[in-house]
């Protein structure tokens, strides 16, 4: 069997991790390597073969973009798919993308099924999906022969040795999934905050109110929804300001929630969002956010 070789770029460490976790438990036989941005891919790519990129647009050094463009003009790397893992998702940076020559978008933040769908969909095109999902079955099939064989031997561990790394290479659950809920007129008033702003989940974009910001967090309020969001959870928050509207799209995770009340029917939660992004000039716009105060469009920066 052909090994499949898998380049993941993002300049988020937690981006990175989270898109390999989610490669390595559907594809055991996947090889796959990391770059922290498009200039230290472009070293890895100028040496070696790989099958597929999952690369961010915004990052350091140079963009997913400016890589994308690089890509095309080597002569074997005209036919190697690359996915766009990103929260750009206007209709300009999508023609822009189209044109350099992208094989397919996956937007921020994204289930892992919504990612091995665009994965598996690439790996079809260039005929290795087939034999990468034999390898697998194999590697199934090695795990019910060696947990039969430790049923016969009474569970002895070299049996269980063998058994446990195997076993672990089942695909994963998806983390359930907040269900954003459409903002409705209701007596309970929203709590007082800062500004406005949107955080955006797999399921959907979900209205929120900024209590506070730093150049590490975003202390956030939103309205309880039939699902409660989960901890750990990656997502986006849209932050639009000045007269041209200036939009920083910022990646994260969910690092903390409560309720704001002390009540078990509270109709609001308390979210600390964690800023994963290590893009300069996303710091600078947190930056000027924040020094600008109270002069902004749509919110006050609390930090």
């Amino acid at each position: 069997m052909s090994k499949v070789n898998v380049l993941v770029v993002d300049d988020a460490p937690f981006i990175r991790d989270l898109v390999k976790k989610c490669l390595r438990n559907a594809f055991p036989g996947m090889v796959i390597e990391d770059a922290v941005n498009g200039r230290k891919a472009m070293a890895l790519l100028a040496k070696e073969r790989f099958d597929l990129v999952l690369c961010d647009w915004e990052m350091p050094e140079m963009s997913g973009l400016e890589l994308l463009s690089w890509c095309r003009q080597q002569e074997e790397m005209k036919t190697m798919q690359f996915i766009m893992v990103t929260s750009r998702g206007d209709k300009e940076n999508v023609i822009q993308a189209i044109q350099a020559g992208v094989s397919d978008f996956v937007g921020k933040p994204f289930t892992n099924e919504q990612l091995l769908t665009k994965v598996k969909k690439s790996l079809t095109k260039i005929g290795k999906l087939d034999s990468l999902m034999a390898g697998a079955q194999a590697r199934v099939n090695s795990a019910f022969a060696n947990d039969s064989l430790s049923a016969l031997t009474g569970g002895r561990t070299e049996a269980a040795k063998v058994a446990a790394p195997v076993a672990a290479a089942a695909p994963a659950a998806a983390k359930p999934l907040i269900n954003a809920p459409t903002p409705r007129p209701s007596s309970a008033a929203a709590p007082a905050g800062r500004g406005q702003g949107q955080l955006r989940l797999a399921s959907g974009p979900q209205p929120c109110v900024i209590k506070a910001l730093s150049l590490k967090e975003a202390l956030l309020v939103v309205r309880r929804g039939a699902n409660l969001p989960q901890v750990l959870e990656g997502a986006v928050l849209d932050l639009e300001q000045g007269d041209n509207a200036e939009t920083a799209r910022l990646n994260g995770y969910l690092h903390a929630i409560a309720a704001v009340e002390a009540k078990p029917d509270s109709d609001w939660l308390q979210v600390t969002f964690k800023f994963v992004d290590q893009d300069a000039q996303k710091l600078d716009y947190l930056s000027r956010l924040i020094a600008r105060g109270t002069a902004q469009k749509h919110f006050t920066p609390g930090a």
